[in-house]
């Protein structure tokens, strides 16, 4: 052999010839890979690749489970308090609101129009005092209202229409140091009109019922009592404020809003649960692209790491290639060899990383609670997070894309460094040694 040209052209022959990704190809692969005294180096280069590209899937995985069940529980329980459509009249109150609720419940995909009367009130008791939300209903409407219905901790809705009793939200019971059976005095602004202006109203209810949805906005501020009562409290005679409807398909309900807008009359507006939650919904979305965006940076950080590791590998291994060549192995062969050593570190920490994310999410609120009493202080507190645990929902395909991700920027890495390997000139390396 004179040149690198001749050396090029040997291949081997026979029964001996090796087939691409064959066992002679993955065992100098794996080879490459094992610590050695000399290689030491390589090899703590690939375990920090591996655990980079673990730590990468892994955070991805959970953050955007946890950012998914985040979403969910709070789009279930506004839904579920809320309704997904109101009927408001525009100028003061909806009189005729059975036959216009009759009318809309008949339209085809509405469930339900549940007649309601709401607004502002400051609660208090003798030891606090703070703001709260009065919603008056019918028992038969809040029985089928389950997020509160069958969420009752202690109490009953039992003669709910026929009394004075109030159901009130645990927290708002806790900040007011309210029990069962309890007065809770309600102020509010919509008073009797006199001589010298509007006086407040101010009356006590007795409180029938505590409820616990688990977002503690709705707990800490919710107060329910009988549509009779509310409609004499805020004085809105025999009308009521709005009409609250629940529809089949919550994320269709735009298709919905000229038929019932028709059923309603022109005094009336209709808004949808999408208009009311846009800016909220909106705010959740961009922040789960950027969290995605920001932790994929992970990834790079680490198929950069498998290239760095193999470069190193290349070099080191330059005499071997050099004999591996000269000896019949393709240029094809040389670059399966290094793409594998590299594929394989990809390979390896997206499937620890796969599991552990998975783990991690099945089980994130067993673990929120060890590491809050671990750690002395309240993880995910509900007053700032809105829920009362921390919620994570795996979706299946964002979890197909992160891996799949992930193994694609592993073997995009080793490519380069495959290439510098099968291009290595053995005369020269051979030369040189």
């Amino acid at each position: 052999m004179t040149d690198a040209a001749s050396a090029d052209d040997v291949r081997p022959r026979g029964k001996g010839k090796s087939l691409p990704f064959g066992a002679f190809e993955w065992l100098l692969a794996m080879r490459y890979l094992r610590a050695r005294r000399r290689e030491g180096f390589i090899s703590v280069i690939a375990g920090f690749s591996v655990l980079g590209i673990l730590l990468g899937v892994a955070t991805l995985i959970i953050v955007m489970s946890v950012m998914n069940g985040f979403r969910t529980e709070l789009l279930s329980r506004i839904l579920g308090l809320n309704g997904h459509m109101f009927v408001r009249s525009v100028t003061s109150f909806i009189n005729d609101f059975d036959d216009v609720a009759g009318s809309i419940e008949k339209i085809p995909g509405v469930i339900s129009a549940t007649p309601i009367v709401e607004g502002q009130a400051m609660a208090s008791s003798r030891s606090n005092a703070q703001g709260a939300l009065v919603r008056g209903m019918h028992e038969k409407d809040l029985r089928r209202l389950t997020v509160v219905s069958g969420n009752i901790e202690v109490g009953t809705l039992d003669g709910f229409d026929g009394g004075d009793g109030v159901a009130i939200g645990s927290r708002l019971a806790k900040n007011l140091g309210l029990t069962l059976g309890d007065n809770i005095t309600l102020l509010s602004p919509r008073g009797a009109i006199t001589p010298f202006g509007t006086a407040p109203r101010v009356k006590a209810y007795r409180i029938a019922a505590i409820f616990q949805i688990g977002m503690s906005e709705y707990d800490s501020s919710f107060i329910f009592m009988p549509l009779r009562e509310a409609q004499e409290y805020f004085r809105t005679g025999d009308g009521v404020t709005a009409l609250e409807i629940k529809v089949a398909d919550p994320d269709r309900v735009d298709r919905l809003v000229m038929p019932v807008a028709q059923m309603a009359g022109s005094c009336c507006d209709v808004l949808t649960w999408q208009q009311t939650n846009q800016s909220f919904f909106s705010a959740l979305q961009v922040e789960r692209n950027v969290m995605f965006l920001i932790l994929t940076l992970i990834l790079i950080v680490a198929a950069l790491n498998i290239v760095s590791g193999l470069i190193m590998l290349v070099k080191d291994k330059g005499r071997d290639i050099a004999v591996l060549r000269t000896m019949g192995a393709t240029r094809g062969a040389v670059m399966r060899v290094f793409f594998i050593s590299g594929a394989s570190i990809g390979v390896v920490g997206t499937l620890a990383g796969f599991a552990l994310g998975t783990l991690f999410c099945l089980n994130i609120e067993t673990l929120r609670v060890w590491l809050s009493d671990l750690s002395g202080t309240q993880l995910f507190p509900p007053e700032i997070y809105f829920l009362s645990h921390m919620p994570a929902e795996i979706d299946p395909g964002e979890v197909v894309a992160v891996v799949g991700m992930a193994l694609f920027l592993s073997f995009a890495a080793t490519l380069y460094p495959a290439w510098r390997a099968a291009s290595l000139d053995p005369v020269e390396a051979l030369r040189y040694e």
